[in-house]
């Protein structure tokens, strides 16, 4: 073994608390690289293989009716590969065991199994069998949520007339990898499914016998998507055409998207922000390394070791901590990435999603640890390898003590020695009090960025479901009605109010961009669905514009004022120039608002009703679904309590996990920084505090000393992190801001109690731990050693 080999194990076996503490910190970061890019990895890996696999289509339209024999027409547009007319409709059901109303989305396939786009992956049970048109496959959420199995039955509504229907089958479609009813922005697999009927039976039921509603293609490759969807828009527009739109736009599809594009933003910013810390304290702990044994590298260099084998040893002495950290990161991350792929197995339906620990993660996550390791140490050395031999042989100068500004204050002068002594030791070495104060600093600030998910998912539920959405239960009709509906809900039991909307889908334009969303129409006064700013102060629809959710705003890039092209995307189609009168705050999904008497004047209709949000009577629920079962024309009903549990469900619960992993690791890192700080302090004062116990200080005076410029520190350190956290949140919240899932910035007071509860609890843990290695410190030793 060399003699800086040597002189290596001596380092780190000194060093072993702190070295120990910043492989804890490169841990955490290595593990978040390996949980987000294996979760990434996993999606996209399982994304593609189901889509192509079960032919996932690429363009999708639906319609009000048009015969078989258009099939061919649209079958001849440029750049369509392969098409598939269906039957699609929307049906209310009564599934055993189940006390609300249930919606199940009934999608035709061919009586026989072949090849066809969007296919599907059977679970369990066989096939639909010809001639038995009561049979029918059901999606695996769906039947999973309701206990459902191979020949159990369901009641469903079709076209006014009650039908059984015998479950054969349970499947999977990469047409909803993520099952969800369409308009709304959470799933709820317990009241919403996909059931797959006989197109022989299916067509019939519904006045459809030879004809289709629905409509699934693929391209040819390099085909231009916009000129298909643009004839494909143009051919069914006089078959009630609802507007064409490619695979990017299919909610299913861009749901998982956005998971994916999350786990890419997560995969950069957390372990950027874990990994910069660990960067930080190797530089402070290889600064004072290097500053202790300016001796022993002048010998080095006098004895003919040059600069980069000098160099190499104390980047050596960081890429141990780095290993040792990365070996561990690794395996937790590994861990962890496994348990969120079985976790996304349980949102997203995919027929399998294998995990793999690639070696790609691997390499990614210690090729970061490393470049972190390099960068905080080659800041720490670079100063020491510029200094000759001869000068480096020499102590550093010591400090010129002279007295500092403050010490001049009446009140100053009335402290305790001890207490004078602390704040002059801070004041003459503000450099080492300010690097200690802003790695204390990042620990809090860490912790901070950990909590603030949480915050985020707490403020979603509190602004959607209770200051947004006040009713209690809401109705969506299966074909707008007249206004009499409306009147028809309010004698129902149990409901004490009833407010209408009308929902039309539309395509807004501005520029040359666009995008497809739901205009709802909302009548003057209205209580349950409110609009509010950014405030929460709520917004009154003016008599005339329109009011866009602030994230549709910045997709289209338009600003109160503006005028954008709207598109109604059924009856006549048709398209009007229309001002952006004002923009809310939703945090989820996106839409647009208009007074229901100027969309009465857009449509040209009279007025119509697509639904009602009602207030009700709790004691009245059981009684008031029963009545809606029974109702031919109800589509779905959603109380609000079970959009909140889906929501609970979904997205906390997927958020909440990741959240908890952060907040664990944030807490590791807040001890390793404080530790790092207190055990560098002793280090550095070592020679000073033993000189005091030998002129007779007492060594309760001696921690004093020590432990009083630490806590000053701390509480220095504080405010200045629960700053950098709120900036650090501030910047997340503006990379995950997706079209149907925003995050908030705000960070509660609660958070910051947190925070600095936990630093000062590893403040505490440090300073005990300090203080007995103090208590045990031998004078005599440290007074022989050289200062």
């Amino acid at each position: 073994m060399t003699a800086l080999r040597r002189k290596l194990v001596r380092d780190l076996w000194h060093l072993r608390g702190q070295v120990a503490a910043i492989a804890l910190v490169v841990a955490c970061g290595v593990a978040t690289v390996v949980t987000t890019r294996t979760s990434y990895d996993s999606l996209v890996r399982a994304q593609q293989a189901y889509y192509a696999s079960h032919r996932f289509a690429e363009v999708f339209a639906s319609l009000e009716r048009a015969p078989d024999a258009l099939a061919r027409r649209l079958a001849a547009i440029p750049g369509v590969a392969q098409l598939e007319t269906r039957v699609v409709y929307d049906a209310t059901l009564d599934v055993p065991g189940l006390e609300e109303p249930a919606t199940g989305r009934l999608v035709s396939i061919p009586e026989r199994r072949e090849p066809m786009l969007n296919d599907l992956h059977l679970r369990s049970g066989r096939w639909i069998e010809p001639g038995r048109r009561s049979e029918v496959i059901v999606s695996e959420a769906f039947a999973n949520a309701n206990r459902l199995r191979p020949g159990d039955t369901l009641g469903a509504v079709l076209n006014g007339r009650w039908e059984r229907l015998r479950i054969v089958g349970i499947a999977l479609s990469p047409e909803y990898v993520y099952e969800i009813r369409p308009g709304d922005v959470l799933p709820d697999a317990r009241r919403f499914g996909l059931i797959w009927m006989s197109r022989a039976a299916l067509g019939p039921a519904l006045d459809l016998d030879g004809a289709f509603n629905d409509v699934a293609l693929s391209l040819t490759p390099g085909a231009n998507e916009e000129a298909v969807i643009a004839a494909l828009d143009r051919e069914l527009e006089r078959f009630g055409g609802l507007g064409a739109y490619g695979r990017r736009d299919q909610v299913s599809n861009r749901f998982v998207s956005d998971e994916i594009a999350q786990n890419r933003v997560s995969g950069v910013v957390v372990p950027t922000i874990f990994l910069g810390v660990a960067a930080f304290l190797l530089h402070v702990v290889l600064r004072r390394l290097v500053a202790t044994q300016r001796g022993q590298i002048a010998v080095l260099k006098a004895f003919g070791y040059p600069d980069l084998a000098v160099a190499r040893h104390y980047v050596e002495l960081a890429l141990v901590a780095v290993l040792a950290g990365s070996v561990v990161g690794i395996a937790v991350g590994a861990w962890l990435g496994r348990g969120i792929n079985t976790l996304y197995a349980d949102f997203y339906r995919f027929p399998a999603m294998p995990f793999e620990l690639g070696a790609d993660s691997v390499l990614l996550a210690v090729g970061v640890a490393a470049a972190a390791a390099l960068l905080g140490a080659a800041g720490a050395v670079r100063g020491a390898l510029r200094l000759p031999p001869a000068e480096a042989m020499r102590p550093e100068a010591p400090a010129r003590f002279r007295h500092a500004r403050f010490e001049r204050l009446r009140a100053l002068r009335r402290l305790p020695t001890g207490a004078r002594m602390v704040l002059r030791n801070l004041a003459r070495r503000p450099g080492r009090a300010a690097l200690s104060t802003l790695g204390i600093a990042l620990a809090v600030g860490l912790l901070v960025v950990g909590r603030f998910f949480l915050d985020a998912i707490d403020t979603i539920a509190e602004r959607q479901f209770r200051i947004v959405e006040r009713n209690d239960v809401s109705v969506v009709f299966n074909l707008p009605l007249s206004q009499d509906a409306r009147f028809a809900l309010t004698r129902l039991p149990g409901v004490l109010r009833s407010e209408p909307f009308r929902a039309v889908p539309v395509r807004l334009r501005f520029a040359h961009r666009n995008r497809r969303t739901v205009l709802l129409g909302l009548a003057p006064g209205t209580e349950m669905r409110r609009l509010v700013d950014e405030h929460l102060g709520v917004v009154l629809l003016p008599p005339d514009g329109l009011v866009l959710t602030r994230r549709l705003g910045e997709v289209l890039g338009v600003a109160p004022g503006d005028r954008v092209t709207v598109e109604v995307l059924e009856g006549e189609r048709r398209v009007e120039p229309v001002v952006v009168a004002g923009l809310v705050d939703e945090l989820i999904g996106f839409a647009a608002y208009v007074d229901e008497r100027a969309l009465t004047r857009l449509l040209r209709e009279d007025r119509t009703v697509s639904g009602a949000w009602l207030r009700v009577d709790d004691d009245a629920l059981p009684r008031l679904h029963a009545e809606l079962k029974a109702m031919p024309a109800v589509g779905g009903v959603t109380p609000r309590k079970v959009a909140l549990k889906s929501f609970e469900e979904t997205i906390a619960r997927t958020s909440g996990i990741f959240t908890n992993v952060l907040v664990a690791f944030a807490c590791v890192i807040a001890f390793g920084v404080v530790y790092n700080a207190a055990r560098i302090a002793l280090s550095e004062r070592g020679h000073e505090l033993a000189s005091l116990r030998v002129l007779g200080f007492t060594r309760r005076e001696v921690t004093f000393l020590l432990l009083g410029e630490q806590a000053l520190l701390v509480a220095a350190a504080i405010p200045l992190g629960l700053l950098l956290g709120r900036g650090a949140a501030a910047w997340i919240a503006s990379a995950y801001q997706w079209e149907l899932f925003r995050l908030p910035s705000g960070v509660s007071a609660q958070t910051d109690v947190f925070a600095t509860l936990i630093v000062i609890a590893a403040s505490v843990a440090s300073a005990a731990g300090v203080a007995r290695r103090l208590a045990r410190i031998d004078l005599v030793s440290v007074l022989k050693a050289p200062e």
